[in-house]
């Protein structure tokens, strides 16, 4: 999903060589120029900003179920990083969860657990079900470190996979360019967009396991992707030229790891029939 992802003041690197992060998820080995230290002072900044120059709902249902559903599946992620022996992979995490009121069918979740959902995509999830599809995948992003990864492509891409040298804290037009390509803004095709795609695949899948450890049946995520389907009226660009999977490839992969998710979650005792 598309998510407000500028970060106002890059991250950047002075003389930094190649380095590796492991995903404390999949616990596979990623590419790290910018530790997330760096990266959550820039997202929590740019969040407040956000919810500064946008309405923020609250108080009402929606905003409470926002709040409800967000907060079970923080508890998910720590319990699966936890389970995994990651779990100080959250260390520096300030998790929020806005609801904005915005028609657009739109939801993200930045680097450090700063959750935004927009108005807009409610009629589309219909329940918490369908919410919680939604949240799980956002925050799966979270925390496989994909902002770390896209960043750091982005830089390799660009500079070459040498050395990385950039003024620290620089404004320029090209270090902001870098931003949004290392984001999946502005790729190219073969280059970052099937590494765009690789990543929400691999949203989907943690955000089945989240969902369901939060006591959300995964089966939910299936006619919430063929709503978001119907939504866009067959309006998709090729799932070549896209940075997600197509719906039906999507949808069909989700069928598949629903029993994997519901699996992982019977070994935190949460069961569905």
């Amino acid at each position: 999903m598309k998510k407000y992802i500028y970060l106002g003041t890059a991250a950047a690197i002075l003389g930094v060589v190649i380095s590796c992060a492991t995903n404390p998820v999949t616990g596979k080995k990623t590419m790290a120029f910018v530790p997330n230290s760096e990266i959550f002072a820039s997202s929590f900044s740019q969040y407040g900003a956000f919810l500064k120059e946008n309405k923020v709902v609250t108080g009402t249902s929606d905003a409470k179920m926002v709040e409800r559903v967000g907060a079970k599946i923080r508890a998910a992620a720590e319990k699966l990083l936890k389970s995994r022996g990651t779990a100080d992979a959250l260390e520096g995490y300030a998790w929020e969860y806005k609801l904005v009121e915005n028609k657009e069918v739109n939801a993200w979740c930045m680097p450090g657990g700063k959750i935004v959902i927009y108005s807009g995509i409610l009629p589309v999830t219909k329940d918490e079900a369908g919410l919680a599809t939604v949240m799980g995948h956002e925050v799966a992003h979270a925390l496989a470190n994909h902002g770390q990864q896209r960043m750091s492509a982005g830089l390799a891409q660009q500079l070459g996979a040498g050395v990385a040298q950039a003024a620290v804290g620089s404004k320029s037009a090209e270090t902001q360019a870098l931003v949004m390509q290392a984001y999946g803004v502005g790729s190219q095709v073969g280059g970052m967009l099937p590494f765009s795609r690789s990543h929400e695949s691999e949203a989907d899948e943690i955000g089945l396991t989240l969902m369901a450890i939060a006591g959300y049946n995964p089966d939910a995520s299936v006619p919430f992707w063929e709503r978001m389907s119907a939504k866009s009226g067959g309006g998709a660009p090729a799932e070549i030229l896209s940075t997600h999977p197509s719906d039906q490839t999507r949808i069909s992969n989700l069928k598949r790891l629903i029993p994997k998710a519901k699996a992982d979650a019977a070994k935190f005792g949460v069961t569905f029939k």
